[in-house]
């Protein structure tokens, strides 16, 4: 089984933190395949005229076969476009790239590729790469928080300008993102040049994923450096540190004040969980914090399910669950993240114990709660 929607990947950073190099080198790579890429305004981005073969308002075809388009009135209109002159073969694209503002939250932009009727059948996100200045990264994460944010619901976060900084200060600032997000990969940019290979394929809602690649997602295994990257003068990937506890729960000092806000927690459940236990505990967790949950993401084991289901949301939108018929093995473990803002870390720990709960424990929980609410009324 494979799905055949179009992957779409979210470029983001803040202001000045090298979006547009990328893209520049992006288009430019032969291994990159042929990218629709989409962004604000093609005039406030700086390509390369030399690699433009052909130009019109709307749209920039280069020689390596990419193209550039702007935003025409919304996403939607855009994306809906893109695909209907990619069906009556006018253009021919293999992904789509789009290159959000420097203060833009990824958000909105998942929201509408999960629940635009027209969009949704023909698109998939693949991913979310955050790129952050290494230069003035403290001091934009002290400021502004909707940086923090783009780091807290990354994939991949792109280290850029490493050239301008000290180990030590470099070393810091990892530190200080690897606490803000502790499941994204991180890779460091050679004057904005990364291998085009890290940059897709970083979500797992596939139904052909691995289970390694699952694991990468959610951030449960070490990235081991590749050891010949020097070679080619690129940086490889760098390991992340995971916790070994079946839960976990990270959140920066409150110095920070900004990135004190983003907290993510993790939780593997070795048993199958009861369908009902699933529901309830994820239908509570949204109606009490939905504006909060930046990201839920995982692998469920379900009783009576024959096979696990990958699952990804954003906010209370989530994607359609895909059913890995081909997973093979005997662990029924099941995994889950979230990475949420202005959530107490007790109540996102009481939230994810919810799923080792049985039917009947859920019940008694339940009229708990309601003996709790009619107390309050009274």
């Amino acid at each position: 089984m494979r799905d055949e929607r179009v992957p779409v990947t979210l470029l983001t950073g803040f202001l000045g933190a090298g979006k547009t190099t990328l893209l520049n080198h992006l288009i430019r790579d032969p291994e990159a395949g042929r990218i629709a890429v989409v962004m604000n305004e093609l005039g406030e981005v700086g390509l390369d005229h030399d690699l433009i073969e052909e130009a019109t308002e709307e749209t920039i075809l280069m020689q390596s076969g990419c193209l550039c388009c702007s935003i025409r009135g919304d996403l939607g209109k855009t994306l809906s476009s893109l695909i209907a002159r990619r069906m009556r073969n006018e253009l021919d694209f293999d992904r789509v790239v789009i290159e959000t503002t420097g203060i833009a939250d990824p958000g909105p932009i998942m929201h509408t590729l999960v629940v635009d009727g027209i969009i949704a059948p023909h698109y998939r996100t693949d991913g979310v790469v955050t790129v952050v200045d290494t230069a003035t990264g403290q001091r934009t994460l002290d400021a502004q928080f909707e940086a923090v944010s783009q780091i807290a619901m990354a994939d991949l976060i792109v280290f850029s300008k490493t050239d301008l900084v000290t180990e030590r200060e470099l070393s810091r600032f990892k530190e200080r993102v690897s606490a803000i997000n502790t499941t994204a990969t991180q890779i460091q940019a050679d004057r904005g040049r990364v291998p085009v290979g890290v940059l897709f394929g970083l979500s797992a809602m596939r139904p052909d994923v691995a289970s390694k690649e699952i694991d990468s997602w959610l951030g449960l295994e070490q990235q081991t450096p590749d050891p010949l990257a020097g070679i080619s003068g690129l940086l490889g990937l760098e390991p992340v540190k995971q916790a070994k506890s079946s839960l976990s729960f990270s959140v920066t000092g409150g110095a920070l004040h900004h990135d004190s806000r983003i907290g993510s927690a993790s939780i593997e459940v070795e048993e199958a969980i009861p369908a009902s236990v699933f529901d309830f505990w994820l239908d509570t967790l949204i109606a009490l914090k939905g504006p909060d949950i930046l990201r839920i993401k995982g692998i469920a084991h379900v009783e009576d399910i024959e096979w696990p289901f990958v699952f990804h949301g954003v906010q209370h939108i989530f994607d359609t669950p895909v059913p890995l018929k081909s997973w093979t093995g005997n662990d029924r473990t099941s995994r889950i993240v979230v990475i949420a803002r202005d959530m107490d870390k007790s109540d996102i720990q009481a939230s994810l114990d919810m799923l080792r709960m049985r039917p009947g424990e859920v019940d008694a929980h339940i009229d708990g709660m309601m003996g709790q609410a009619s107390e309050t009324v009274d």
